[in-house]
């Protein structure tokens, strides 16, 4: 948007050019809005072609010499502003003489610091003549040859006595203007009661009569203090909102209408015109068993009253119903929505306990094992090394080499879980410490068998200690069942079948 619709925001009645940003808006039309002290216009002719923008300060025709303006509006525009203003298009038409020089300006300058000591001193005199009229304003030209004067008064006044004593003594043409009250306080200004600046000196320029009925209309109290402006007339933001009150009004039931009940009959009191809600009491002068009710309850009883049907009370039988939480739809797109549910077993595939084969004691068939050895105490475990271990039962013990690697913690087998999803902990452990007890058992009887294989054969004949093993082997295992002198630091030789 260009820059040159707004201007500068320091005049009244300041016109947005909403035309600027056109190409060629300006040659178009030669005439001009030229504004000057507070709320006075005029509208001239650019008969020069003079490039003048929104702001300029110009020198214009005036009845005698000139006076000093500014530029506020170009283009387009300022024929649409002048029908606004009902200037007739045979009306005579003054011409824009230059844009302001300095000198100029000086002298308008000098003229305008008289303007404050011309009004208290003229309202001295008016007073001396016994007038029954207020000076409000004074105004001088731009050259300073001439003086307005704005008064106010309430009937018709006579002032050529106060003319020839203003021209003795300000050596100036006089010139005297009436107006009203409002037009007053828009040429002073002013902050009104909303704390925005008053409506009348900044956008208003046609003033409508105000009356009291538009405070009845919107409900307001006639407290003249509160009603009345700086310019101690009705204030003109009255008449803003009476036309939405007007129409509200119009949906709500009379104010003579009475609703009759079982309880009693109730008359009009109140009511909020724009909520739409009436209060009913039971007495016309005075509040009493005040019921609110809506303007549709209102028109429901009153044809009910109609039909002869009298209501139990004013207010509807309304069921009372569980408050709706608010729906959040923030609250669906949640960040945590795809995360997993802590302990939601179901989608999972149950693992069925293994059965019982012979852990606890017993065999496939429920009966107890007969083979069962007895177990070593836990100090003789302890003493045997590793390697001399005999394997589990039912298993043959399968040497590893050093070299192989380990099969991954990973890859072996997890034990089963019950169907609660949890370890069977104290029946593994049960089970673990008997079959340790077992191939602790096994590895020392093949020991024991190890060490008669090498006694008798002292490392001579490796095929003659194969056969005098198989041959002796219980009488080996029988002499050596007692044969606990061995220390367990003693590192036993391998076995020749094991080399082989």
């Amino acid at each position: 948007m260009c820059c040159k619709g707004c201007g500068r925001q320091d005049k009244q009645l300041n016109t947005y050019d909403w035309l600027a940003d056109i190409p060629g808006n300006t040659e178009e039309q030669e005439m001009v809005e030229v504004q000057f002290k507070n709320t006075r216009k005029g509208y001239y002719k650019n008969s020069n072609k003079l490039k003048l923008e929104k702001g300029d300060i110009v020198a214009v025709e005036a009845s005698p010499g000139h006076d000093i303006g500014t530029v506020t509006l170009t283009g387009r525009l300022v024929p649409l502003q002048m029908r606004k203003a009902n200037i007739k298009p045979d009306a005579e038409i003054k011409r824009i003489y230059r844009k302001a020089k300095p000198v100029d300006m000086e002298k308008y300058e000098e003229a305008k610091a008289k303007e404050h000591d011309t009004m208290i001193r003229s309202r001295q005199i008016a007073k001396n003549l016994n007038l029954d009229m207020k000076i409000g304003d004074v105004e001088y030209q731009g050259d300073g040859n001439k003086a307005i004067f704005y008064y106010i008064a309430d009937e018709r006044v006579d002032f050529r006595q106060l003319i020839k004593v203003l021209a003795e003594a300000f050596r100036v043409r006089i010139e005297m203007k009436q107006i009203g009250a409002r037009q007053e306080a828009g040429r002073i200004g002013g902050i009104g009661p909303c704390g925005r600046e008053l409506c009348c000196a900044t956008w208003m320029t046609n003033f409508v009569s105000v009356s009291t009925s538009a405070a009845r209309y919107q409900d307001i109290s006639l407290n003249p203090q509160k009603l009345a402006g700086q310019c101690a007339k009705l204030k003109c933001c009255l008449n803003y909102e009476v036309d939405a009150y007007v129409e509200s009004q119009k949906r709500l039931p009379s104010k003579e209408m009475t609703l009759e009940t079982v309880d009693g009959t109730f008359y009009f009191f109140k009511a909020d015109i724009l909520k739409g809600t009436i209060m009913y009491s039971t007495d016309k002068n005075f509040i009493a068993n005040a019921v609110t009710i809506t303007a549709r309850r209102a028109f429901e009883i009153i044809n009910m009253n109609r039909r002869g049907e009298k209501p139990e009370s004013l207010t509807e039988s309304v069921k009372k119903n569980e408050p709706q939480k608010p729906v959040d739809l923030v609250e669906q797109e949640s960040l945590t929505r795809f995360d997993k549910r802590k302990g939601n077993n179901s989608n999972r595939k149950k693992k069925r306990k293994p059965e019982n084969n012979g852990n606890n004691g017993t065999n496939g068939e429920g009966t107890p094992n007969e083979n069962k050895r007895p177990q070593p105490s836990r100090e003789n475990r302890l003493q045997q090394p590793k390697e001399n271990r005999p394997p589990r039962e039912g298993r043959p013990k399968q040497p590893r080499d050093p070299k192989e690697p380990r099969e991954p913690r990973e890859n072996r087998t997890q034990q089963p879980r019950e169907e609660n999803g949890n370890h069977p902990k104290e029946e593994n452990r049960k089970r673990e410490n008997r079959g340790r007890e077992e191939r602790n058992r096994e590895n020392r009887e093949d020991g024991n068998r190890n060490r008669n294989r090498r006694r008798p054969n002292n490392g001579n004949n490796e095929g003659g200690g194969e056969n005098r093993n198989d041959g002796g082997g219980k009488e080996n295992n029988n002499n050596n069942n007692g044969n606990k002198s061995q220390t367990p630091n003693e590192k036993p030789q391998t076995p020749a079948s094991t080399k082989e």
